[in-house]
Formats: structure tokens, C-alpha cells, sequence
């Protein structure tokens, strides 16, 4: 999903709509209450999920925009090269936001089929109304083109009006039906990123008004009712007890867009800050022959470690070049002694290190970032500003403050000195801009050898 908070979905504390599916998907698998994006941006989320690398690491950063000039190396690997090695079919239908140049493409990125948009579906000459830009009155919007919707390596439509949009996520959701149906006799790898709830928002007749919380509740139904049709189609194949469903978002709501935003479920921040609302995401995982059924994970982890546990999970060689991914097989078959990561870095920007969590302890490093509080946010589709903040030296004890309310720094200065062991190490491999660290083993994104108007 994109820009959907950890408490966006029924099983994680979501009022005035229900998501029956992914209760069920849940019942039937495992939550995972403390897993992670990688960042809390879009094309780095995403880099860093098909890659198994921090973003920052392959040189991805933030939101690309239309008119960005680089994109996912060709010389990274993406858990569609490493299947489709192995000799998967596999499809994207939705969001890729890895570069939108013909070179970036996921076709040229191990996906056999795809389908979608190119970036974000705010990246268009459409005002907050709903309207084309026909003024300098959002300039920055007016200077996008049209969202393109791209099949394979062409572009077949433009998507012009929220009407156009509304059918986004039926028409993704059919052509997964479709690529699971023709490769129901042989090994898949299917990547559904869909657009929603990232705004603006928008949804089909079929769930128009359906939901007590407004437009954003009947979307989430909507949501919903896709990993439904998702589940059925596994099951009328017969192929739903060998296959491995994963339903996670690339980062948390987007909270300045109001009643058109989602919920952090009490974390605190949300989409582009290193605080839990913005990296804790709400995640569920099915598997019928390896995951217990109604199952809870507690350890952490993240979107990074799905590469390597995908790889184990099929016999895979892992690339040659340093990922940042662990594998996390002992988790999913229920060993909950197991314990793969046991930390984590925080990284925003080009290379900022802004927080490391070990075990339950997190330690905020100062950096500037942006905030959601004593602001108004906005409504019905229009956004209200940031603030900007301070984030000081702080340490968190995750168990008992997941809201990132208490500074404990002064109480444990132990934990303090071994978490500063990983900032060090941190910075040693990555780098950190904020310190004016360049880093060891960093390499650099795709540049576009186009020439545009």
C-alpha cells in the first residue's frame, strides 16, 4: 500500500470501517506489530524493498518526480531478477516510482508484465479540487504532465480526473486476478503496489459511501475487497497453501491531507519523519504450509529483509554486492526465540542518520525534521502545513513508550553507550550527511541517458 498507517487496518485499531479480508488474513497468518519501511518515502521505500538494501545505500532518495533524471541502477538486484533467474513469472500492476525513463522501467528490472503508473498519483496538472490546472495558481502541479498509465514499456491512457483514478485500484486488482489465473500451473512472483491511499483519494461506485468515516473509510474497504479477489484467486487455482502472501505499506499516512490521511494508531509522527508513525508500518504475512495459523510476531523487522528470505525460501544465490537484508525464515515458521534483527537504522534524505533501534531501545540523534503537531491539518483533499522541529538526543524504551513521548537517556546511559556502538558502525558503512561523514560502501542510482524537451 502507499502512505497507510499503522493503524489503518482493523487488526491494528481502525474505527468506523472494517477490512474482513485482512482479518482473515491475519487469522489465518501472522501480524507482525513491529516491522519497518526502510524510509519513510516513497521511491526510497521501494527501492529499498525490491532491492533488500537501505536506500541510501544504492543511492535512491525521497520521491522521484517527473522530471527526475536517474533512477534504480541497472546494476542492482531485484527480487524479480533473482525469481525470474529461478524461473518465475513475474508482474507489477501499480505504483513503480523507480524512474520513469524507459531504462528504469521494471521490464528492464526483471518484471516480465507491467502495468501502472510511473510516480505518485499526485504527480499531475490536477489542483486539490479535483480540477485541471489551467492557471499559475499551483504552479509547481501545473508543470507536471499528464499521469501516464504505462503497460510494459508504452503508454496506453493518461489518467486526467479523479474519476480516472477511482478506477485504479479495480483495474490493478483484475489484472493481478488475470496474471495469477494464466500462471496457476507454474511458479509466480506477483507485486501489487497500488496507488491508495497515497492522495488524492479516490474510489469506485461499488464502495462510494459504504463507510461511517467518509471517503478515506470506503477506500480502505475498497483495499480491502482487492486482497479479497487477491486470496480467491489462490484459492480457486488451488494454489493458496504454497503460496506466500505479503501485505505491508511503503511508510505512514500522510497526516498534514486530514480526513483524506490515515492513522498512526498512536505512534508518534507520520510519512516523512524517522519517528515510528512514519516507519512502523502495519504488516501481515500468509503461508499455509510454513506460517502458524493466528500467529504474532513481536520481533522487528523490514521490507529490506524480504530479498534475502525469499531467497532462502527458493534456493536463491544472494547478489554479490553487500544487501542490507536478513533472513527471516525462523520468524514466519513461528520461532519466537529467534531473533534475526535485532537493529536498525534510521535513515531520511540523501543520507541522513536520524535514529538506530537495538532490541526495544531507540536513540533519536539531533536533526531537523518536519511535524505534524500544533498545526491544523487539511480537509477534503487539500493538505495543511508542516511545522518544523528540533528532534534532540533522545532515548525511547519502545515497549513501554511507542509514542516517543519519554526520554529515558538520563536513566539508562548503558544502552545509550551501546547504541552509539551502532551509530558509529553506521556511519563507518553508510555515511551520514549530518555529520559530515561520506561513508565506505555506498554505491550511486541509474542516470538517464534521454534527451527531453
Amino acid at each position: 500500500m502507499d502512505d497507510l498507517g499503522y493503524g489503518d487496518i482493523s487488526n491494528f485499531g481502525a474505527i468506523d470501517y472494517q477490512t474482513p479480508n485482512l482479518e482473515k488474513l491475519a487469522n489465518q497468518g501472522m501480524t507482525f506489530t513491529n516491522f519497518y519501511s526502510a524510509q519513510a518515502v516513497c521511491s526510497a521505500s521501494r527501492a529499498a524493498l525490491l532491492t533488500g538494501c537501505y536506500p541510501n545505500r544504492i543511492g535512491i532518495k525521497g520521491a522521484l518526480f517527473p522530471q527526475s533524471k536517474v533512477g534504480l541502477n541497472e546494476s542492482e538486484v531485484t527480487i524479480a531478477e533473482m525469481l525470474k533467474e529461478k524461473g518465475y513469472s513475474t508482474a507489477i500492476f501499480g505504483k513503480w516510482h523507480l524512474g520513469h525513463q524507459e531504462k528504469f522501467l521494471p521490464l528492464n528490472h526483471g518484471f516480465d508484465n507491467y502495468l501502472g503508473i510511473p510516480y505518485s498519483n499526485d504527480m499531475w496538472p490536477v489542483d486539490y479540487d479535483g480540477n485541471q490546472i489551467l492557471d499559475e495558481s499551483n504552479w509547481k502541479k501545473k508543470s507536471y504532465p499528464q499521469l501516464p498509465l504505462i503497460k510494459d514499456f508504452e503508454k496506453i491512457d493518461e489518467i486526467r480526473s479523479l474519476n480516472d483514478q477511482a478506477k485504479l485500484t479495480t483495474l490493478f486488482t483484475e489484472e493481478s486476478v488475470k496474471f495469477i489465473n494464466k500462471n496457476n500451473d507454474k511458479p509466480f512472483f506477483l507485486y501489487l503496489p497500488h496507488p491508495m491511499p497515497h492522495v488524492p483519494i479516490a474510489v469506485s461506485d461499488k464502495f462510494n459511501g459504504k463507510s461511517k468515516q467518509g471517503l478515506y473509510g470506503d477506500l480502505m474497504m475498497e483495499i480491502d475487497w482487492s486482497v479479497g479477489e487477491i486470496v480467491r484467486a489462490l484459492e480457486k487455482n488451488n494454489i493458496e497453501n504454497n503460496t506466500l502472501i505479503i501485505f505491508t505499506s511503503d511508510n505512514g499516512p500522510w497526516l498534514n491531507y486530514g480526513n483524506h490521511a490515515g492513522s498512526t494508531g498512536g505512534l508518534r509522527e507520520g510519512k516523512g519523519t524517522s519517528f515510528e508513525g512514519g516507519q512502523r508500518v502495519p504488516t501481515i504475512m500468509k503461508w499455509p504450509d510454513a506460517i502458524p495459523f493466528g500467529s504474532i510476531s513481536n520481533q522487528m523487522a523490514s521490507t529490506i529483509d524480504i530479498f534475502p528470505t525469499i531467497a532462502n525460501l527458493v534456493s536463491a544465490e544472494l547478489p554479490k554486492h553487500l544487501i542490507d537484508g536478513i533472513d527471516i525464515t525462523p520468524v514466519l515458521k513461528g520461532d519466537k526465540e529467534s531473533n534475526p534483527r535485532n537493529h536498525l537504522y534510521y535513515y531520511y534524505g540523501d543520507n541522513n542518520l536520524e535514529a538506530v533501534r537495538k532490541d526495544n531501545w531507540k536513540l533519536v540523534l539531533p536533526h531537523k525534521s518536519r511535524s505534524y503537531k500544533n498545526v491544523l491539518p487539511g480537509d477534503n483533499g487539500y493538505p495543511g502545513p508542516y511545522s518544523q522541529i528540533q528532534a534532540e538526543y533522545s532515548l525511547y524504551d519502545l515497549r513501554r513508550d511507542p509514542g516517543e513521548e519519554y526520554d529515558v537517556k538520563e536513566l539508562y546511559p548503558k544502552v545509550v553507550n551501546e547504541l552509539e556502538k551502532l551509530v558509529e558502525k553506521a556511519r563507518k558503512d553508510l555515511g551520514d550527511n549530518l555529520t559530515g561523514r561520506l561513508g565506505e560502501n555506498r554505491r550511486g542510482p541509474g542516470f538517464s541517458d534521454a534527451v527531453e524537451d
